[in-house]
């Protein structure tokens, strides 16, 4: 799959120079920086939750790997997708699949399959692709795409993901892609994030699906999240922390109608 950007120039710039400047605005170059196991990242336009992926990627010790699982937006392709070799193009240049460690996760899963078709129009891994090349400049990745999915799917599938990295003995973040909950008022958003967060700081996969099922709570991601939780368990996650929780409100200035955003580290 040689993948070219399909929300470059909507979601955050068209333009090389445009966009190394905005995520440069996003860094804190000064942050205290660490080894993270798996990660919680937006992944809505940059004017609105550019700011908390920043926060979080300017945290982070980064390696040459990562597996990067999102959502499903679109409904195309099937529905626990990998891509296994190719290129994805940014205005930054282009990235490399991670063939071998792809084929590896592939192999290992029962529910998994390869699939292009899910991946060509979804945004949720996309936005995450340039401020990984702006700080590391060179790395490897595999998309995962997620359209919901049960607890049992959820762990099968990272536990495919674990057995592939430790197969490999290579230094990888997993980084799950959602936004928290979608269009309802500043405080029923927080209100309702508030009991997502808590869940995954417990590093609790369980809890999360039930709480976003009981509360209706409408996070995108919550089957991506579960399956890093699943995952970074099982290769020796100890905490997490938020980094930094926005609303699109306060890009916006209209909190009637809001998108949340949680940054989290899990270590």
């Amino acid at each position: 799959m040689n993948r070219e950007p399909v929300v470059a120039g909507q979601f955050y710039p068209g333009e090389e120079a445009a966009l190394q400047e905005q995520i440069k605005n996003f860094i804190d170059e000064g942050a205290k920086k660490e080894e993270a196991l798996g990660t919680v990242l937006p992944h809505a336009g940059y004017i609105y939750s550019g700011k908390v992926a920043g926060a979080v990627y300017s945290r982070l010790i980064l390696p040459e790997k990562f597996v990067i699982i999102g959502p499903n937006h679109t409904g195309q392709g099937r529905p626990f997708s990998i891509v296994v070799k190719g290129r994805w193009k940014t205005p930054l240049g282009e990235v490399e699949i991670d063939s071998d460690l792809a084929k590896e996760i592939l192999a290992f899963s029962q529910n998994l399959e390869g699939d292009e078709k899910a991946h060509s129009q979804e945004h949720s891994i996309e936005v995450q692709i340039p401020f990984l090349q702006y700080l590391t400049g060179d790395f490897r990745f595999v998309p995962i795409i997620l359209s919901g999915g049960d607890l049992a799917t959820c762990r099968e599938i990272g536990g495919a993901i674990v057995r592939a990295i430790k197969a490999k003995d290579e230094k990888v973040t997993i980084i799950a892609s959602s936004d928290m909950t979608h269009y309802e008022s500043q405080e029923s958003a927080e209100r309702k994030d508030r009991q997502a967060i808590e869940a995954i700081l417990q590093l609790n996969e369980e809890e999360l699906l039930k709480r976003v099922r009981d509360l209706n709570i409408s996070m995108c991601g919550y089957a991506p999240v579960a399956t890093m939780l699943s995952a970074v368990k099982q290769l020796g996650a100890k905490r997490a922390e938020l980094v930094r929780y926005m609303t699109s409100g306060d890009a916006s200035g209209d909190y009637s109608a809001v998108v949340g955003y949680a940054g989290v580290v899990v270590k």
